[in-house]
């Protein structure tokens, strides 16, 4: 009977946690059909009524393209940016977990140190280089950097998970006649699938998330994302916020990176489970 009581006693607590880390996005999916009158009036997420003209005027915005179109163009940024990482990263992490080479040790530390370099110190001295290539107000700046490498976390899980793979299965292929690039290809990324995949989600995540970079690189309206349009709607009427205009696209923003973590959450949790071969 004791043993019911605190499996139940567990449940209670656990339902009411999952309540209270849900509860800003129920309350952020209920606003958005709310009034502007009925966001500020009550902390309860049901709306009195559902209205879904806010999905239908933050859609078609008040500028001269539709929210589609940001939708657009954030995804111009996020597809090369999520194939080059993955090409780089894996490269990289190749080079550095299999083979030996002069200042392999020196070179791999200062790619760790990177990692702990605040971005924002970059942001100047990128900023002057890639104007100085006359690549401003283009996508060059946001995905050509990713081609190079540039995620050294990703370079450094890929190392762990590459060392775990058996050298036995190395030698066996080298014996057999098979290159350098076939190895990588055929045996090794089968093996670090997982790994891959967490870091397609992760590069996606943050690329639908970011706003400082294409504020600082976009400036003509056309190319911007779906975070700058975001922050654009908030200033395109003269009738003050509206915010459950605002929140609806906000919804229909998460909606690309919530479904992508739902379809490959099996993955990802493999990935953090990892540690062992089959």
């Amino acid at each position: 009977m004791t043993k019911n009581i605190k499996k139940v006693f567990l449940y209670v607590v656990l339902i009411l946690g999952s309540i209270f880390m849900m509860y800003p996005v129920l309350w952020l999916i209920g606003a958005s059909f709310k009034t502007n009158d009925e966001i500020f009036s009550s902390i309860w997420f049901m709306p009195e009524s559902f209205d879904f003209s806010p999905y239908i005027k933050g859609w078609k915005t008040s500028g001269a393209y539709n929210m589609g179109h940001y939708f657009i163009n954030t995804f111009k940024i996020i597809v090369p940016r999520i194939i080059f990482t993955v090409v780089s990263s894996s490269l990289t992490a190749y080079g550095f977990a299999m083979y030996d080479f002069p200042f392999k040790k020196l070179l791999f530390s200062f790619l760790m140190a990177m990692l702990f370099m605040p971005q924002t110190v970059m942001f100047l001295p990128s900023y002057m280089i890639w104007k100085s290539l006359g690549v401003l107000d283009t996508y060059i700046p946001l995905t050509l950097p990713s081609l190079f490498a540039s995620e050294g976390m990703f370079i450094f899980m890929l190392v762990q998970f590459l060392k775990n793979v058996p050298r036995e299965i190395d030698e066996a292929s080298r014996i057999d006649g098979c290159g350098t690039l076939k190895r990588l290809f055929f045996i090794y990324i089968p093996c670090i699938r997982p790994a891959l995949i967490s870091i397609m989600i992760f590069t996606f995540l943050w690329t639908m998330n970011e706003f400082v970079q294409p504020l600082i690189y976009i400036s003509s309206v056309e190319k911007y994302p779906m975070t700058l349009a975001l922050r654009m709607s908030m200033d395109s009427t003269s009738q003050g916020y509206e915010y459950n205009k605002i929140i609806a696209m906000s919804v229909v923003g998460l909606l690309p990176s919530v479904s992508v973590f739902a379809l490959a959450q099996k993955y990802f949790i493999q990935d953090i489970t990892a540690g062992s071969l089959k």
